[in-house]
């Protein structure tokens, strides 16, 4: 018996051909360009190069060599912020970082899903949007359309399903209010 509620053999998607180019070559780019400069003395390298690919990213900013980007395109991040180890920004949809932000390695930022309410399964373009003074720690998991709001603390393993209000520390899956942040 078959069930035809869902129908994948219709699904599109809205990136052109010029979108698909343009990830090639990143892809490319990537592998050749950023990937092998880990050094800390390459910083400013790795910065060039995701500049060259239309990332409004500030100089001051340190991206990790081992950080996979979807699209440069659609990622700005402000002064004096950091996407640590092994993040995994998959940024379909835009990606903004404020100043003196840290992304805590292995951390999934994720900008894209899908209305599974349609039987297409059509995907949904989601901006994130993290202010600035916050920190995500390691490994969490930040869902499409999400605000943190400014010196926000997201704790380490934390899946972050709602929208974080600014001065607050949120744990746990799904994220939840753990204490107003404060500093001495």
């Amino acid at each position: 018996m078959t069930n035809n509620i869902v129908d994948l053999s219709t699904y599109s998607h809205s990136f052109s051909l010029k979108n698909k180019i343009s990830r090639l070559i990143w892809n490319f780019a990537r592998l050749i360009l950023f990937r092998p400069f880990a050094s800390r003395l390459c910083i400013k390298w790795r910065v060039l190069v995701l500049k060259c690919f239309g990332a409004k990213i500030d100089w001051t900013t340190n991206v990790y060599a081992s950080v996979k980007i979807w699209a440069p395109w659609n990622l700005e991040i402000g002064k004096n912020s950091s996407l640590g180890p092994q993040v995994d920004c998959y940024n379909q949809g835009k990606i903004t970082i404020g100043s003196n932000t840290i992304i805590s390695q292995k951390t999934y930022l994720c900008a894209s899903t899908h209305d599974y309410t349609q039987k297409d399964f059509p995907l949904i373009l989601k901006p994130i949007t993290i202010g600035d003074g916050v920190w995500v720690a390691a490994d969490a998991f930040i869902a499409p359309g999400i605000n943190i709001e400014n010196h926000a603390v997201v704790a380490a393993r934390s899946a972050v399903i709602k929208d974080v209000e600014k001065n607050t520390i949120v744990g746990g899956n799904p994220a939840k209010l753990i204490k107003s942040r404060s500093f001495e």
